[in-house]
């Protein structure tokens, strides 16, 4: 037997393990322009593609992008369940390979600003899902603001994407020192983007690696490379997933190995099992800072 079927035996006897818990990931970057949310898009298919209900949500409320990204055009958003006007299963479109997406808001300042109130009346939108789901992919929006840490500290996996910037290895550090100096967030893995080769995403990852290590007490994993490629920029100007349009090329394999290595990742025993107990504990999470400010 091969070794890829083994890793899928493991990983279906461990999600029955976890009793079909939900698990969350996070995906998210200290700047933008890394390519974090076509990383979101690609794991997400190829998540589904690995037979997994995949829930997309585009969490960076004010200004959407996973639409675009798909070619997509949802008659509605979350700004709409937010303020009442309609439930969350009204909005909720479908993707490839049958993602199912939550589209945020886009040019929306208020939703980056969501107060009790709204953020109680997601929350039970999210408890009211009418399918299940295995895995919750969560696009956060660039930087440390107290919305993009209270959804990584909720997280159970919080994939930090790096490219061969100094910004981007700067912001990454710091990005990872507020979350655990602050959020208690000690493990994350790196998936480092735009790469010549396996040797380049290696030296990419130590850099990070080196000054964490000099200065914060923290886990880093490096869970693979996306390399430059020239498909993968076909398949955005096309809107689609690599993962789907261009599954052989260079970039759609490195998706493909991240969904398996993404399939092994654990879910801790605590987790209830629902999208509504995410947004529970990002809203938690991010309480203490709206209130503590400064």
């Amino acid at each position: 037997m091969r070794q890829s079927d083994l890793d899928d035996q493991a990983s279906g006897l461990r999600r029955l393990v976890a009793g079909g818990r939900v698990k969350v990931i996070a995906v998210t970057s200290g700047k933008g322009g890394v390519g974090k949310t076509n990383i979101s898009v690609n794991l997400a298919v190829a998540m589904a593609q690995r037979g997994r209900s995949t829930l997309l949500l585009d969490a960076d409320l004010g200004l959407a992008n996973v639409d675009v990204l798909l070619g997509l055009q949802p008659s509605a958003n979350l700004s709409q369940v937010v303020n009442g006007e309609l439930g969350l299963e009204e909005i909720i479109i479908d993707g490839p390979a049958g993602i199912r997406i939550v589209p945020a808001a886009s040019g929306v300042s208020s939703m980056s600003m969501l107060g009790a109130r709204e953020q109680g009346g997601l929350i039970s939108a999210f408890a009211g899902l009418p399918f299940g789901v295995d895995v919750m992919v969560v696009d956060t929006a660039a930087g440390i603001d107290g919305t993009v840490m209270g959804f990584c500290q909720a997280a159970d996996q919080v994939l930090v994407v790096v490219c061969d910037e100094p910004a981007s290895i700067t912001d990454a550090y710091a990005m990872v020192k507020v979350l655990s100096r602050d959020r208690g967030v000690k493990r994350f893995q790196v998936l480092c983007n735009r790469v010549r080769d396996v040797g380049h995403g290696a030296a990419l990852f130590r850099k990070l690696v080196t000054v964490c290590d000099r200065f914060l007490d923290v886990a880093l994993e490096h869970c693979g490379n996306v390399p430059e490629d020239a498909s993968l920029g076909r398949a955005v100007r096309l809107q689609r997933a690599v993962v789907e349009g261009f599954p052989s090329s260079p970039s759609g394999r490195a998706f493909k190995e991240l969904a398996r290595r993404a399939d092994n990742w654990s879910v801790p025993a605590t987790t209830s099992g629902q999208p509504a107990f995410f947004l529970e504990r990002s809203v938690a999470a991010a309480a203490p800072r709206a209130v503590g400010a400064e």
